[in-house]
């Protein structure tokens, strides 16, 4: 069976959207190699949500069409067409959720990591509860930076690649550079947390990827959507919510064989 996609399955402009209050520069060198990996001719964007990395002084949309519709804005005023192919995580699947069935024709394929969505799972999957009272905690004390970040370290991986003390001075970094304003980390938990999904399956291509020891967002809630679409799914047994940060080469194997199997009708591949 090919494993390897030819030019023409992989090819293209690839977006990677991050998720809540994160930026392109928490994609590490995933970008790098994922471009490296791709064919003559292909793209790889990495765009900020309203209100995050290089857009921090922006407004944050309160809900996911907005987000979505300012997003678009965006790409194009910097001369970016579609279609697109999309890998994105979290609050950036939910985005690309919403884009699909509001735009299929802008979309050609999309990558959905560790996300959940109304209606499908209920609130305590999709935040599992045993963080809910140290997010409010951080909110309420004004944290440092470096508590901030040291908690998101902790709620997000398993084993960071470079390892957590190589990761959490970039990520201080990061929000040195783009201080993402707190009225804008809560307008977009708010436009995450009441976002209603449509209940149909996504109408183009949609591959889902999982940590099994995500320990913010339950894995059941990635299960029930590939289950109720239709969808592949395919679960790293060690890694947490950043999927990407802790199994980078995993999640771009995945990809490469997703794009390599769908020109092979009938094939299926067990769960690696």
């Amino acid at each position: 069976m090919n494993t390897e996609p030819s030019a023409d399955q992989a090819r293209g402009t690839w977006l990677l959207l991050r998720g809540l209050t994160r930026e392109s520069g928490h994609w590490g060198d995933f970008a790098e190699r994922w471009a490296a990996q791709l064919p003559p001719g292909s793209r790889v964007l990495t765009p900020d949500l309203a209100g995050n990395g290089t857009r921090w002084q922006e407004r944050s949309p309160a809900c996911v069409s907005g987000l979505l519709e300012s997003l678009r804005n965006d790409l194009r005023a910097q001369g970016f067409e579609p279609p697109y192919r999309v890998i994105a995580m979290s609050l950036g699947a939910m985005v690309t959720v919403e884009w699909a069935h509001r735009h299929p024709h802008e979309l050609q394929d999309a990558v959905l990591i560790n996300t959940s969505l109304k209606p499908h799972s209920p609130m305590w999957h999709r935040l599992r509860p045993r963080w809910w009272p140290v997010i409010a905690r951080l909110l309420l004390s004004q944290a440092s930076a470096e508590q901030w970040e040291r908690t998101i370290l902790s709620m997000t991986t398993r084993h960071p690649q470079p390892g957590p003390e190589a990761t959490l001075p970039h990520w201080l970094s990061l929000r040195q550079a783009h201080p993402v304003k707190p009225i804008n980390g809560l307008r977009q938990l708010w436009a995450a947390a009441r976002y209603q999904a449509p209940s149909s399956p996504p109408p183009v291509p949609v591959l889902l990827l999982n940590g099994a020891e995500d320990r913010l967002v339950h894995p059941s809630c990635s299960t029930v959507l590939a289950e109720r679409w239709g969808a592949p799914i395919f679960r790293h047994p060690t890694a947490g919510h950043d999927l990407p940060l802790d199994a980078g080469p995993w999640v771009r194997q995945q990809v490469l064989s997703w794009l390599a199997q769908r020109s092979e009708p009938g094939q299926a591949r067990p769960p690696v």
